[in-house]
């Protein structure tokens, strides 16, 4: 592991970045004890205070743990899919609100996505996940429901039919764009959408689910997708001619 001392990047970052590529390329196994501090701080010809941060920036992002004791020190963590969504869904959050990226190109990579997992959510979907569905068309179906709730069941109701596919790496990639995309989306639409039709949409999407029918859902979501841009456009047109 090394980093260039010229370099005008941050030095903490560059032996972050050295000791992220050491676990990527297999060189730190997972539970491999990492170097002490002052191990690592003559390593890299560096202060110790710098590896410090250096390692707070590795525990960030849940690539290494740390334990207390005679027997503790940093070691490198098994991360798991779970652990990852939340950094996805901020990224993707992230991404979305700074680089301005327009209505039309997140609508329709959301919905690229989710219809990719049609076919694998209708072969593989559990009752448990056709459960979550119809409990969130119901809670969507009530009356005085709040804006910010519907919004939260939209996304619920989405994230049980791609975790249908039963596929951790697409529900990993798919968190953010449901749970990200998806909520920015309804930020823009919600005081114009017909609550009606989308849980009639969310109910005949449901309802192919469980019969197992792939081709059925990726229209329907087609379909989901074109009123979703159609209210969009009607919104941004007034806006524009105000």
């Amino acid at each position: 592991m090394k980093i260039d001392p010229n370099s005008t990047a941050d030095l903490s970052a560059q032996i972050a970045s050295a000791i992220r590529d050491a676990i990527v390329s297999g060189e730190l196994i997972v539970d491999a004890r990492l170097p002490s501090e002052a191990e690592l701080a003559d390593q890299f010809q560096v202060s110790r205070p710098t590896v410090r941060e250096a390692l707070k920036r590795l525990a960030a992002q849940s690539l290494i743990r740390t334990q207390r004791g005679a027997t503790g020190g940093a070691f490198v963590n098994r991360l798991s899919f779970e652990e990852a969504y939340g950094q996805q869904i901020t990224t993707s959050t992230l991404l979305l609100s700074m680089n301005e990226v327009s209505f039309d190109v997140a609508c329709e990579a959301r919905y690229a996505m989710e219809r990719a997992c049609a076919p694998l959510s209708a072969k593989r979907r559990t009752g448990d996940q056709l459960a979550t569905m119809r409990a969130e068309i119901h809670r969507q179906s009530q009356p005085g429901l709040s804006d910010e709730a519907f919004c939260a069941s939209d996304v619920t109701f989405h994230r049980a039919l791609v975790d249908g596919a039963g596929n951790p790496v697409l529900s990993y990639q798919l968190a953010g764009a449901v749970e990200a995309m998806q909520p920015l989306m309804n930020m823009i639409t919600f005081s114009e959408r017909s609550r009606e039709r989308i849980v009639a949409l969310h109910t005949a999407i449901t309802d192919a689910l469980e019969a197992r029918n792939p081709a059925q859902i990726e229209a329907l979501l087609a379909d989901l997708e074109a009123y979703t841009l159609k209210i969009a456009h009607e919104i941004a047109a007034r806006r524009r001619a105000k």
